[in-house]
């Protein structure tokens, strides 16, 4: 789908580079400021908002590096499941919104600084790391084999995440409940 649109612009005279370049480079600096409008906003409900539109920006990338599956798992898992899963967590949880609880960091400058350290570390590893260039070709894996796959040899795993999510849900209710009583 993504290929075809990207070949139908690469006919109209933009070459296909320039195009998946800045398709990326947008699509990451969406990713950047939803990822920072998380932790800058005062809002909790807020940044939840931000936390799900940083999360179907990534699914975005997924889409420009040719991963269908990884882009549609990330929607359906991420997007749906756990957003929907901390709104009713900030929706039970009373007094969220309370104008007593405190708003502000007081950590800023040490936190900040921590990130810098380990912004720094990850620069380093990234640079320093020998990164091996395979000359094999990689066997392409269709949805259908990883659709059949995953309900057949993964089917317990798979279910059993889906048991550990239906019990996160239902203690988010039976502490919201207790609190609200």
């Amino acid at each position: 789908m993504l290929n075809s649109l990207i070949q139908q612009l690469n006919n109209s005279g933009l070459p296909l580079n320039s195009f998946a370049q800045l398709s990326f480079y947008f699509i990451a600096g969406l990713t950047c400021l939803f990822a920072f409008l998380v932790v800058a906003s005062r809002n909790v409900f807020h940044s939840a908002v931000f936390l799900a539109l940083t999360l179907l920006s990534v699914s975005g990338i997924y889409l420009l590096l040719d991963a269908q599956f990884l882009a549609v798992v990330q929607i359906i898992i991420y997007v749906g499941a756990i957003m929907i899963l901390f709104v009713f967590c900030i929706m039970l949880t009373s007094r969220i919104s309370d104008k007593a609880i405190r708003q502000v960091n007081q950590q800023v400058l040490f936190s900040l600084t921590l990130a810098l350290i380990f912004l720094a570390i990850f620069y380093i590893l990234i640079i320093k790391s020998p990164w091996l260039s395979s000359g094999a070709e990689i066997e392409p894996l269709s949805l259908k084999e990883l659709g059949r796959s995953l309900f057949s040899k993964y089917v317990l795993p798979f279910e059993v995440i889906s048991l550990v999510l239906l019990a996160v849900m239902v203690g988010a209710i039976a502490i919201g409940k207790a609190r609200k009583e």
